[in-house]
Protein backbone atom coordinates (compact mmCIF):
# COMPACT_ATOMS: atom_id res chain seq x y z
CA UNK A 1 0.00 0.00 0.00
CA UNK A 2 1.46 3.51 -1.29
CA UNK A 3 1.99 6.29 1.56
CA UNK A 4 -0.89 8.40 0.08
CA UNK A 5 -3.44 5.50 0.48
CA UNK A 6 -2.22 4.20 3.73
CA UNK A 7 -2.85 7.69 5.55
CA UNK A 8 -5.91 7.95 3.68
CA UNK A 9 -7.53 4.58 5.07
CA UNK A 10 -5.78 6.06 8.74
CA UNK A 11 -8.12 8.97 8.20
CA UNK A 12 -11.79 7.46 7.16
CA UNK A 13 -10.54 5.19 10.24
CA UNK A 14 -10.46 8.16 12.43
CA UNK A 15 -13.16 9.78 11.29
CA UNK A 16 -15.30 6.81 11.80
CA UNK A 17 -14.23 7.10 15.51
CA UNK A 18 -15.20 10.39 15.96
CA UNK A 19 -18.40 10.22 14.36
CA UNK A 20 -19.32 7.91 16.59
CA UNK A 21 -18.26 9.60 19.31
CA UNK A 22 -19.79 12.99 18.46
CA UNK A 23 -22.56 13.17 20.67
CA UNK A 24 -20.19 13.20 23.79
CA UNK A 25 -17.67 15.55 22.72
CA UNK A 26 -20.10 18.18 22.26
CA UNK A 27 -21.59 17.48 25.64
CA UNK A 28 -18.51 17.83 27.42
CA UNK A 29 -17.96 21.35 25.48
CA UNK A 30 -20.61 22.56 27.92
CA UNK A 31 -18.97 21.08 30.78
CA UNK A 32 -15.89 22.52 29.55
CA UNK A 33 -17.58 26.38 29.24
CA UNK A 34 -19.55 25.64 32.88
CA UNK A 35 -16.14 25.27 34.74
CA UNK A 36 -13.82 27.95 33.31
CA UNK A 37 -13.46 29.47 36.70
CA UNK A 38 -11.17 26.69 37.48
CA UNK A 39 -8.35 27.43 34.90
CA UNK A 40 -6.81 31.14 36.02
CA UNK A 41 -6.13 34.13 33.90
CA UNK A 42 -2.24 33.69 34.89
CA UNK A 43 -2.69 29.94 33.61
CA UNK A 44 -4.27 31.50 30.38
CA UNK A 45 -1.42 34.06 29.98
CA UNK A 46 1.57 31.24 30.80
CA UNK A 47 0.49 29.51 26.99
CA UNK A 48 -0.36 32.64 25.47
CA UNK A 49 1.59 33.76 22.11
CA UNK A 50 1.07 37.60 21.90
CA UNK A 51 1.10 38.44 18.44
CA UNK A 52 1.40 41.03 16.22
CA UNK A 53 1.61 40.64 12.43
CA UNK A 54 -0.69 42.94 10.85
CA UNK A 55 0.92 44.84 7.72
CA UNK A 56 1.59 48.36 8.41
CA UNK A 57 2.15 48.03 12.34
CA UNK A 58 5.07 50.66 13.70
CA UNK A 59 8.31 50.22 16.06
CA UNK A 60 5.63 51.84 18.77
CA UNK A 61 3.56 49.27 18.84
CA UNK A 62 6.62 46.17 18.94
CA UNK A 63 7.73 47.88 21.54
CA UNK A 64 4.49 47.77 23.41
CA UNK A 65 3.80 44.29 22.66
CA UNK A 66 7.25 43.11 24.26
CA UNK A 67 6.47 45.62 27.37
CA UNK A 68 3.08 43.66 27.64
CA UNK A 69 4.54 40.08 27.56
CA UNK A 70 7.49 41.07 30.23
CA UNK A 71 4.84 42.54 32.54
CA UNK A 72 2.24 39.57 32.07
CA UNK A 73 4.32 36.86 31.52
CA UNK A 74 3.12 35.73 28.04
CA UNK A 75 4.70 32.59 26.53
CA UNK A 76 5.99 34.50 23.81
CA UNK A 77 5.98 37.19 21.39
CA UNK A 78 4.82 36.43 17.69
CA UNK A 79 6.12 38.20 15.09
CA UNK A 80 6.75 38.30 10.93
CA UNK A 81 10.41 37.43 10.87
CA UNK A 82 11.66 40.83 9.68
CA UNK A 83 10.58 42.28 13.49
CA UNK A 84 12.86 39.36 15.30
CA UNK A 85 15.79 40.96 15.87
CA UNK A 86 14.32 44.14 17.10
CA UNK A 87 11.12 41.86 19.49
CA UNK A 88 14.53 39.55 20.41
CA UNK A 89 16.64 42.26 21.90
CA UNK A 90 13.60 43.84 23.80
CA UNK A 91 12.62 40.41 25.70
CA UNK A 92 16.14 39.17 25.61
CA UNK A 93 17.51 37.81 29.87
CA UNK A 94 13.67 37.46 30.58
CA UNK A 95 11.35 34.33 30.03
CA UNK A 96 9.79 35.30 27.39
CA UNK A 97 9.98 33.83 23.92
CA UNK A 98 10.50 34.70 20.79
CA UNK A 99 8.43 33.13 17.43
CA UNK A 100 8.65 33.93 14.44
CA UNK A 101 5.88 33.02 11.55
CA UNK A 102 7.27 31.67 8.31
CA UNK A 103 5.22 31.56 5.23
CA UNK A 104 3.00 33.97 6.62
CA UNK A 105 0.06 33.91 5.83
CA UNK A 106 -0.59 31.57 2.87
CA UNK A 107 2.20 29.32 2.55
CA UNK A 108 2.08 28.85 -1.18
CA UNK A 109 5.99 30.28 -1.84
CA UNK A 110 8.53 27.51 -2.65
CA UNK A 111 9.41 25.55 0.29
CA UNK A 112 13.42 26.66 0.34
CA UNK A 113 12.41 30.18 0.75
CA UNK A 114 10.65 29.19 3.53
CA UNK A 115 13.74 27.31 5.19
CA UNK A 116 15.61 29.67 4.24
CA UNK A 117 13.08 32.12 6.25
CA UNK A 118 13.38 29.76 9.09
CA UNK A 119 17.37 29.73 9.00
CA UNK A 120 17.55 33.43 9.33
CA UNK A 121 14.81 33.96 11.54
CA UNK A 122 16.34 31.17 13.92
CA UNK A 123 20.09 33.27 13.77
CA UNK A 124 18.22 36.63 14.71
CA UNK A 125 16.69 35.13 17.88
CA UNK A 126 13.68 33.24 17.33
CA UNK A 127 12.99 30.58 19.60
CA UNK A 128 9.68 28.99 17.94
CA UNK A 129 8.65 28.95 14.35
CA UNK A 130 4.96 29.20 13.07
CA UNK A 131 5.25 27.79 9.49
CA UNK A 132 2.10 27.91 7.30
CA UNK A 133 1.48 24.37 4.99
CA UNK A 134 1.13 24.64 1.66
CA UNK A 135 -2.86 24.42 1.13
CA UNK A 136 -2.94 24.42 -2.01
CA UNK A 137 -0.89 20.88 -2.00
CA UNK A 138 -3.39 19.46 0.30
CA UNK A 139 -6.33 20.05 -0.94
CA UNK A 140 -4.89 18.77 -4.23
CA UNK A 141 -4.04 15.40 -2.87
CA UNK A 142 -0.31 16.25 -3.45
CA UNK A 143 0.65 14.80 0.46
CA UNK A 144 4.27 13.97 -0.59
CA UNK A 145 4.53 17.71 -1.49
CA UNK A 146 3.03 18.79 2.17
CA UNK A 147 5.60 16.32 3.61
CA UNK A 148 8.45 17.40 2.23
CA UNK A 149 7.63 21.08 2.74
CA UNK A 150 7.11 20.90 6.50
CA UNK A 151 9.91 18.45 6.86
CA UNK A 152 12.53 20.79 5.28
CA UNK A 153 11.47 23.30 7.79
CA UNK A 154 12.02 20.79 10.10
CA UNK A 155 15.62 20.22 9.57
CA UNK A 156 16.20 23.99 9.33
CA UNK A 157 15.08 24.46 12.66
CA UNK A 158 17.81 24.15 15.63
CA UNK A 159 17.49 20.99 18.48
CA UNK A 160 16.24 23.28 20.69
CA UNK A 161 13.42 25.38 18.20
CA UNK A 162 9.84 24.75 18.87
CA UNK A 163 8.12 24.66 14.90
CA UNK A 164 4.54 24.42 14.99
CA UNK A 165 2.28 24.04 11.51
CA UNK A 166 -0.26 26.09 10.99
CA UNK A 167 -3.23 24.15 9.07
CA UNK A 168 -5.54 26.69 8.36
CA UNK A 169 -8.64 24.94 9.56
CA UNK A 170 -11.01 27.04 7.56
CA UNK A 171 -9.67 25.99 4.33
CA UNK A 172 -9.79 22.20 4.84
CA UNK A 173 -12.86 19.45 5.24
CA UNK A 174 -12.70 17.31 8.67
CA UNK A 175 -10.66 14.92 6.42
CA UNK A 176 -7.66 17.42 5.27
CA UNK A 177 -7.50 18.39 8.73
CA UNK A 178 -6.90 15.07 10.16
CA UNK A 179 -4.13 14.39 7.01
CA UNK A 180 -2.62 17.49 7.97
CA UNK A 181 -2.39 16.52 11.62
CA UNK A 182 -1.41 13.10 10.85
CA UNK A 183 1.49 14.06 8.33
CA UNK A 184 2.52 16.67 11.03
CA UNK A 185 2.87 14.36 13.55
CA UNK A 186 4.61 12.07 11.51
CA UNK A 187 7.41 14.62 10.46
CA UNK A 188 8.07 15.29 14.04
CA UNK A 189 6.56 18.89 14.20
CA UNK A 190 6.43 20.16 18.18
CA UNK A 191 2.84 21.45 17.58
CA UNK A 192 -0.49 21.63 15.01
CA UNK A 193 -1.78 25.03 14.72
CA UNK A 194 -5.42 25.95 13.49
CA UNK A 195 -5.09 29.23 12.00
CA UNK A 196 -3.27 31.79 10.56
CA UNK A 197 -5.98 34.48 11.38
CA UNK A 198 -6.04 36.25 7.89
CA UNK A 199 -8.58 33.81 5.95
CA UNK A 200 -12.08 34.77 8.02
CA UNK A 201 -12.99 32.05 10.20
CA UNK A 202 -10.01 31.42 13.40
CA UNK A 203 -10.09 28.69 15.96
CA UNK A 204 -13.04 26.54 16.66
CA UNK A 205 -13.38 24.08 19.62
CA UNK A 206 -14.44 21.50 17.56
CA UNK A 207 -11.54 21.64 15.54
CA UNK A 208 -8.83 21.71 18.82
CA UNK A 209 -10.95 18.77 19.74
CA UNK A 210 -10.59 17.27 16.66
CA UNK A 211 -6.69 18.17 16.32
CA UNK A 212 -6.16 16.76 20.03
CA UNK A 213 -7.61 13.49 18.75
CA UNK A 214 -5.71 13.05 16.08
CA UNK A 215 -2.32 13.99 17.20
CA UNK A 216 -2.85 12.47 20.88
CA UNK A 217 -1.64 13.65 24.44
CA UNK A 218 2.16 14.57 24.09
CA UNK A 219 2.20 16.63 20.60
CA UNK A 220 0.98 20.43 21.44
CA UNK A 221 -2.13 21.65 19.63
CA UNK A 222 -2.36 25.76 19.32
CA UNK A 223 -5.79 27.85 19.15
CA UNK A 224 -5.07 30.73 17.15
CA UNK A 225 -7.29 33.04 15.17
CA UNK A 226 -10.74 34.99 16.86
CA UNK A 227 -9.67 34.44 20.30
CA UNK A 228 -10.63 38.22 22.31
CA UNK A 229 -12.02 36.78 25.09
CA UNK A 230 -10.93 34.77 28.72
CA UNK A 231 -13.76 32.71 28.61
CA UNK A 232 -13.44 31.64 24.56
CA UNK A 233 -9.53 30.83 25.92
CA UNK A 234 -10.76 28.85 28.27
CA UNK A 235 -13.22 26.80 25.86
CA UNK A 236 -10.13 26.19 24.11
CA UNK A 237 -7.80 24.95 26.61
CA UNK A 238 -10.74 22.21 27.64
CA UNK A 239 -10.89 21.24 24.25
CA UNK A 240 -7.28 20.57 24.04
CA UNK A 241 -5.50 23.18 23.25
CA UNK A 242 -1.71 23.66 25.01
CA UNK A 243 -1.22 27.16 23.75
CA UNK A 244 -3.08 30.22 22.77
CA UNK A 245 -2.13 32.90 19.43
CA UNK A 246 -4.06 35.90 20.60
CA UNK A 247 -3.33 39.61 19.46
CA UNK A 248 -5.42 41.12 22.00
CA UNK A 249 -3.92 38.65 24.83
CA UNK A 250 -3.88 41.45 27.29
CA UNK A 251 -7.73 42.00 27.05
CA UNK A 252 -8.03 38.28 27.62
CA UNK A 253 -6.34 38.13 30.63
CA UNK A 254 -7.82 41.49 32.39
CA UNK A 255 -11.59 40.44 31.43
CA UNK A 256 -11.96 42.70 28.47
CA UNK A 257 -12.91 42.92 25.12
CA UNK A 258 -10.55 42.74 22.88
CA UNK A 259 -9.98 44.03 19.14
CA UNK A 260 -6.83 42.04 18.36
CA UNK A 261 -3.41 42.90 16.71
CA UNK A 262 -3.76 40.38 13.62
Amino acid sequence: MEENELIEKITREILAKLEKSGASLKSNTAVQNSSAATISTQDVASIIDHTLLKPGATEKQFEQLCKEALEYKFMSVCVNSSWVPYVAKKVRGSSVKVCSVVGFPLGEMDTRSKAFETRNAIANGAHEIDMVINTSALKSGNLKLVEEDIRAIKRACRSTTVLKVIIETSLLTDAEKVIACEISKKVGADFVKTSTGFTGAGATVEDVALMRRVVGPKMGVKASGGIRDYKTAVAMIRAGASRIGAGGSVAIVSGNTAEGNY
